[in-house]
């Protein structure tokens, strides 16, 4: 798979295993799952689920744009919760990140995620100045 090129950026944290924070294809960016690692530390930021979210989406805003992209990009996102009593924090910092129209989405809870997270996601954008549209 030729066409296939790892992305990176230091406005994200840095891969804390052996993948990349997005790979593109083509128009398509396939963006691993962010936690609410301050990529300036390296550590979990402090605060409830709602700054939790929010670090997470400023990272995924920074593997976007080092692929050329936006919010406006992301046709598809998962959330993962270790609480899902947690969802409507979660979903109005969400929903000040997107705009209509909005990404497909799912949204699960799992028994617990990387560092102690309390929230993951990950996205899948179109990009059409990565190939062709």
């Amino acid at each position: 798979m030729s066409s296939r090129r790892a992305i990176a950026t230091d406005n994200a944290p840095q891969a804390i295993g052996p993948y990349s924070q997005a790979a593109a294809v083509g128009p398509w960016l396939y963006m691993s799952g962010q936690i609410p690692l301050d990529p300036a530390t390296g550590e979990m930021v402090e605060g409830d689920i709602s700054a939790q979210a929010e670090r997470v989406m400023q990272n995924l805003r920074g593997v976007l744009e080092a692929a050329g992209g936006d919010f406006s990009c992301v046709v598809k996102t998962t959330i993962f919760l270790t609480d899902l009593a947690a969802f409507g924090e979660v979903n109005a910092v969400y929903a000040k990140f997107f705009q209509q129209p909005y990404p497909a989405r799912a949204t699960v809870e799992v028994a617990a995620l990387p560092k102690g997270a309390k929230v993951e996601i990950e996205a899948v954008a179109y990009i059409a100045a990565n190939g062709a549209a």
